[in-house]
């Protein structure tokens, strides 16, 4: 038996960015910080890339802002490529996200927002 499930709650780490597909398809891709527990306050979070397909990424696309609080499911993919100037294949881990969950209020949604955009508050 195998299993490749991943639960995490973080926070946006930047605006989704939303890509639409000639065939129909959506997917949108943006970064989660998330915090361990641990005694140092000074700990640095683990950093998550996220790719998001269909409905949920438009939802993704339209509700989550940077700094959004929000809880994932989903699965770890590696994407693979080769590096264009040295030939090197290269590979980096991304969540495939099958469900989002928009946690934080609309007050942290708001905050999110002003911080995002100060000059038009």
């Amino acid at each position: 038996m195998s299993v490749n499930s991943i639960h995490l709650v973080g926070r946006a780490g930047r605006d989704p960015e939303v890509k639409y597909f000639e065939s129909g398809n959506v997917v949108c891709n943006f970064t989660l910080a998330v915090n361990r527990r641990t005694s140092k306050k000074d700990e640095p979070p683990d950093w998550f890339d996220l790719e998001i397909w269909g409905k949920t990424a438009e939802i993704a696309g339209n509700y989550v802002k940077k700094g959004s609080l929000i809880g994932i499911q989903g699965s770890l993919k590696f994407d693979h490529w080769e590096d264009r100037n040295s030939g090197t294949p290269r590979s980096k881990p991304v969540i495939r996200v099958n469900n989002l969950d928009l946690l934080g209020s609309k007050r942290d949604n708001a905050e999110a927002t002003m911080n995002n955009y100060p000059e038009e508050f």
